[in-house]
């Protein structure tokens, strides 16, 4: 009972914390938003049914039933009508003019006549209602005018200069670039990062190689160096062949450095310190890159090399971090995430073959809110670790969540905010190129032409969401 309590306090611990950073997304919206005069209709959490919600003044805030997302409604995002439709208008304006100014019985020009077919082709297949996704544009253009009420034209979203709709979009991924800067600071600075020590934490009692897995000693295997040297868990390294330790680096690298060859090893124990002697053993290791990966030849075999063995282990203790590692840290996640994003199709097909096949499901893939929460949940209820260490875990999941969530709003597409800050940026542009060739300040730009681009975003996130949602139900991602 207490582990299923356990396992959901670790769920609604996720859970709440995912909408606390979505709630404060949107209010990095909102507040720019208000200051500006931007007249916001609605700032709500999650999607689906309302749960919750209350007016106060001329907003609606609220709480809807599906806690992956949520929104702020202002007015106007969308100018009424595109630079296309206008153009397509003069166009066949001036075909009408042209030809109606000609002589009784005279013939419209090849091109006029051209000018004015493309100008009827284009008005017809209006009329006909063009394509899916041209009246998807449309009803954009149409919905985002119905919201803006009489007397409320000049406090739409797309009336606002560039740089203003800039701040507003990029107030979201700033609040949780702010929460995930936070989150880390407390894990960091607060919690500590686990480092090894120069303290023993193991010590093996036989010679185990990787190829015998995790199975125990048995009587006919010989016994590791340190063992057979009288070296006990516990034992603080003080000095190494009279080099003074003081990480637990400098114990691997000289122990490696030194195989089949005498080593003093002073250790400190119950107060007084202790000089052994151990002669490691050789063992074959896998040679590692700078990322801790494996290397491999161009056959493919992992690269190997031979280094001294002792069988010791040390014990691991939080060290507190400075604000400069917090901001490396951050940088750092916010990397890794850039990296994962071009092979996130590739992991959703391996998510998938996982799901509805016999494969492994990758430990390092894509999860969903649901797989999170059953990690969460799972850590929880875990007996053999600390409230602290089950804390900081946390923390650490939802710094990543708020990590995942700036760098993948600013994508520049549709509906994410990078959709909306690049139609600003590429708006700013063609204003400054107007100016310096001295012509009039060019309409908005309508980026409700997008909506397409929109429309593949949005059935590729719910058709992700889907997959994984499953994925995590039928195969989760587990620690043991």
């Amino acid at each position: 009972m207490e582990t299923v309590l356990a396992y959901a306090i670790g769920v609604m611990v996720i859970v709440v914390g995912l909408a606390i950073s979505i709630g404060l997304h949107e209010i990095g919206h909102l507040v720019p938003a208000k200051l500006f005069g931007v007249r916001v209709l609605k700032y709500m959490i999650g999607f689906g049914p309302r749960l919750w919600s209350r007016q106060k003044g001329e907003t609606e805030y609220g709480v809807r039933a599906i806690p992956l997302g949520g929104y702020i409604s202002m007015i106007g995002m969308f100018p009424p009508q595109g630079a296309g439709a206008e153009a397509e208008a003069t166009a066949e304006a001036e075909a009408t003019a042209d030809e109606s100014s000609l002589p009784p019985g005279r013939e419209p020009a090849p091109e006029l006549e051209s000018r004015r077919s493309r100008a009827v082709s284009s008005s017809s297949s209006r009329g006909w209602g063009l394509t899916f996704f041209r009246n998807m544009v449309q009803d954009a253009r149409d919905s985002s005018e119905e919201t803006v009420g009489a007397g409320d034209e000049s406090r739409t979203f797309y009336r606002l200069t560039p740089w203003k709709r800039i701040i507003i979009m990029l107030g979201g991924p700033i609040m949780n670039l702010l929460l995930a800067i936070v989150f880390f600071a407390i894990l960091l600075m607060g919690f500590g990062q686990p480092q090894a020590t120069t303290t023993l934490g193991s010590v093996s009692r036989c010679v185990l190689t990787a190829a015998d897995g995790q199975r125990e000693c048995q009587p006919g295997d010989p016994k590791a160096p340190a063992a057979q040297a009288g070296l006990q868990p516990g034992d603080r390294i003080v000095s190494l062949n009279g080099t003074r330790i003081t990480a637990w680096e400098q114990v691997t690298q000289i122990i490696r450095a030194h195989s089949g060859l005498p080593l003093s090893v002073t250790v400190l124990r119950g107060g007084l310190e202790h000089t052994l002697s151990v002669i490691p053993a050789t063992t074959t290791l896998p040679v590692l890159d700078n990322n801790g990966t494996p290397q491999r030849d161009a056959s493919g075999a992992p690269v190997t090399t031979e280094a001294g063995y002792i069988g010791v282990g040390p014990t691991s203790a939080r060290v507190p971090q400075s604000f400069p590692t917090v901001l490396s840290t951050v940088g750092d996640s916010i990397g890794r995430t850039l990296a994962f994003l071009p092979t996130l199709p590739a992991k959703l097909i391996d998510v998938a073959k996982a799901t509805f096949g016999v494969e492994k499901r990758d430990p390092n893939g894509p999860v969903s809110v649901v797989g999170v929460g059953r990690l969460a949940g799972e850590i929880a209820s875990l007996p053999q670790i600390t409230i602290a260490d089950k804390v900081s875990s946390f923390i650490g999941l939802l710094a990543s969540l708020n990590v995942m969530l700036f760098v993948l709003n600013l994508l520049p597409l549709l509906p994410l905010d990078g959709g909306h800050v690049a139609g600003a940026l590429w708006e700013s542009l063609r204003r400054a190129a107007a100016k310096l060739r001295g012509r009039p300040t060019p309409l908005p730009v309508d980026i409700a032409r997008l909506m397409p681009v929109t429309f593949v975003v949005v059935v590729f996130f719910i058709a992700m969401s889907a997959l994984l949602i499953i994925a995590d139900f039928v195969k989760p991602i587990t620690l043991q």
